[in-house]
């Protein structure tokens, strides 16, 4: 019995050293850092511009109505409706039989002209040298001389109609002045063309700019710092070319109109877009992160906490607006906290703390 009794106690004893080890290697496990290895950065404070957010609608520089030089049949229609055509390309044909004849005529009568004039100068230089001979009169002299400048006159207005004959002939092919869409036809086929009258109309996606109507109380600060943000579909942000502040104001809301030009061939935009565009005002300092630290979480944007004692915490943050890597903080961090740079490293290790630090419960439960 003596020996049971002992055999007990040091079973006891070995049940109890085996729990507390256990206990000291969970609690081990929970003070291990979990973020050992994980790059870092720390939110701080930075000087950001001071922007005043508007909408405005992208417009076409480029937007025109091609119209008939002459008179004519509509013969051919080569385009339609958001067809895309090269600067020169024929849009439209007219019936060109009556110019060509005209044309046909003017070079006949050209070639009279020329067969006259040749005439006139050896009638002239006939009588040149019989007036220098004495065996003609002045009066002869000055009609060859006469003849001959009427005929170099219809000469050149023979040459003149020909030009304009053919300008009405190439008038019949309607050619387009830009590349770009064709966004309106004017015209059927069988109805009869005039000088002035619409075939076309088109737009051109190479040049494109935002028309903005801008507050008066923002108006300064458009004139002295030119400073403007378009904000494009796809994410990126630019710099507009050109800016043109219109000199008068709207009479019904009290807004100037801002002309912003972008650059040629900006991709992702199309005339009557809305896009959002940012005009800076001033500058002022805001709480930022890297973007790489933002965590989308469906409707939730986040960022992992690292405390100075390596623990990680997923910290739900309210952002801003983003500039150069950068991400302003409107809240849920402070100044100095540290926030990974790779989300997908510090979920890992998140969870990784997450599972010690319940099997840490689960050992002490059971001890």
């Amino acid at each position: 019995m003596p020996s049971n009794n002992r055999f007990r106690r040091r079973l006891q004893r070995l049940q109890q050293l085996a729990t507390l080890a256990t206990l000291l290697l969970s609690n081990a496990a929970i003070g291990e850092p979990a973020a050992a290895g994980l790059a870092t950065a720390e939110a701080s404070y930075r000087v950001v511009p001071e922007e005043y957010r508007l909408d405005g609608v992208v417009e076409a520089i480029n937007r025109t109505t091609v119209s008939a030089q002459t008179s004519g049949q509509v013969e051919a229609i080569l385009y339609d409706v958001d067809d895309f055509v090269e600067k020169g390309e024929v849009i439209a044909r007219l019936r060109d039989t009556e110019h060509r004849a005209r044309l046909a005529q003017a070079a006949a009568d050209l070639r009279s002209a020329s067969a006259q004039l040749e005439q006139s100068r050896d009638e002239y230089a006939r009588i040149e040298g019989l007036y220098k001979q004495k065996n003609v009169s002045e009066s002869a002299m000055d009609q060859a001389e006469a003849d001959l400048e009427s005929a170099k006159a219809r000469l050149e207005s023979a040459q003149a109609n020909l030009e304009q004959a053919r300008e009405q002939l190439d008038y019949t092919q309607i050619r387009a002045p830009y590349s770009g869409i064709v966004i309106r036809r004017h015209v059927e086929l069988g109805e009869v063309a005039s000088p002035g009258s619409p075939v076309m109309s088109g737009i051109s996606l190479e040049e494109l700019r935002v028309i903005i109507d801008v507050p008066q109380s923002a108006i300064p600060a458009v004139r002295e710092r030119g400073e403007i943000k378009i904000h494009l579909p796809n994410g990126e942000v630019t710099a507009p070319s050109r800016i043109t502040v219109f000199p008068f104001a709207d009479l019904g809301s009290n807004t100037f109109k801002v002309r912003a030009d972008l650059e040629t061939n900006t991709e992702g935009l199309f005339p009557g877009m809305f896009v959002k565009t940012a005009i800076v005002t001033g500058s002022k300092e805001e709480l930022t992160i890297p973007s790489a630290a933002v965590v989308y979480r469906s409707e939730v944007t986040g960022a992992y906490v690292v405390s100075d004692d390596g623990r990680i915490q997923l910290r739900k943050i309210r952002i801003g607006s983003s500039l150069d890597g950068e991400i302003v903080v409107l809240a849920g961090l402070s100044p100095g906290e540290q926030v990974a740079l790779d989300p997908i490293a510090a979920g890992v290790a998140l969870k990784r703390q997450a599972d010690a630090n319940l099997q840490g419960r689960q050992d002490r439960q059971d001890g």
